[in-house]
């Protein structure tokens, strides 16, 4: 009886994701079109009004403390524990380290530096401006704000932009952007501006930011999607040098490992081999024999050397105890050391 194992949910995923191709050639760089630049420019607008807006004490800041009084973590309790966790989606660090896996999963995937690298420069950006313009405006929050009706800036803080905000519509967008089909580009392209819609409006239930700092956020994070076709050839050219470099390093440790000496080549096989016959002990002369013990190196303990050699009516005589040694006057026999004695 022949059984066939049941496919888990688990199973088919990988086996979709098995098919997969690598270094898929479908996948298109995204350029700055004209559209792309369209929505840059308005987005550039909206966020240099919301900026001049807080600046001069507009109706925005009054709609900050209209919503700060409002207090709405007071209004809705219940939603309060779960909010709190929600809020980590824009935290930089955790989100991206789940980004990052899995773009890192898909390059290793399609033997491509791309997507790991596009994330690089998209936190990068958002870094630099984002926190230049933190610190240039200096705005306090609403927990700590100091005049009613003021604008808040220039007293030290860091919340104009939100960090929060602006971190989530980069780290989720740029999954839409690197999407390999359009229909997963749009998806994505939804699922990230709920997602950062979500942790903004967060922030201001929390009462940690204030209503401009959010839309500013979107706004901030927004214009550093739409800018990324303007790096995609610094990229590129990244991705070349890093190939090229391990490469290199890839050689030089090939250099390094110990190459075997080379056998000494064999004759060939047909080549004639003369053989020439040995000389018999007999055959070889007296100098002959000579000539090659001269050339050794004489190791011949000094009472075998040549010329020395003792018959044997020239050795010492054995004496009756059966010891060839010199008598010694002055030793007595052992069997007459006590009939010596007085």
């Amino acid at each position: 009886m022949r059984t066939e194992r049941t496919l888990t949910r688990l199973d088919r995923v990988f086996a979709r994701l098995d098919r997969e191709p690598q270094r898929p050639a479908h996948i298109d760089t995204p350029r700055m079109s004209r559209h792309r630049f369209v929505l840059f420019s308005a987005t550039l607008a909206f966020y240099l009004s919301i900026v001049w807006a807080v600046v001069t004490t507009s109706w925005l800041v009054r709609l900050d403390w209209q919503v700060m009084f409002f207090r709405p973590y007071q209004q809705w309790p219940q939603i309060h524990a779960f909010l709190d966790y929600y809020v980590v989606l824009g935290q930089r660090g955790p989100t991206a380290v789940m980004v990052s896996a899995w773009l890192g999963w898909r390059s290793w995937r399609q033997h491509t530096l791309r997507p790991l690298l596009t994330l690089a420069t998209s936190l990068l950006l958002l870094n630099v401006t984002v926190g230049a313009a933190k610190i240039g405006m200096g705005r306090l929050g609403p927990h700590y704000a100091t005049v009613i009706g003021s604008n808040e800036m220039g007293l030290g803080g860091d919340i104009f932009p939100s960090g929060h905000t602006a971190n989530a519509v980069v780290t989720w967008g740029i999954l839409a952007y690197l999407a390999s089909t359009p229909r997963a580009r749009r998806w994505l392209s939804a699922l990230s501006a709920v997602t950062a819609l979500g942790v903004g409006l967060t922030t201001v239930y929390l009462g940690t930011h204030w209503l401009s700092d959010v839309l500013l956020g979107w706004a901030a994070g927004l214009l550093i999607l739409l800018a990324l076709p303007w790096f995609e050839p610094l990229i590129a050219r990244a991705e070349v040098a890093l190939f090229d470099l391990r490469d290199r390093w890839r050689a030089r440790l090939g250099r390094r490992t110990p190459v075997p000496a080379p056998a000494a080549p064999a004759a060939p096989v047909g080549a004639p081999v003369v053989l020439t016959p040995r000389a018999s002990v007999s055959d070889e002369t007296p100098a002959a024999r000579e000539t090659v013990g001269a050339g050794r190196t004489s190791r011949t303990p000094p009472h075998l050397a040549p010329g020395r050699h003792t018959s044997r009516s020239d050795r010492t005589p054995v004496t009756p105890a059966g010891s060839r040694r010199p008598p010694h006057p002055d030793r007595v026999p052992r069997g007459t050391a006590s009939a010596a004695r007085p």
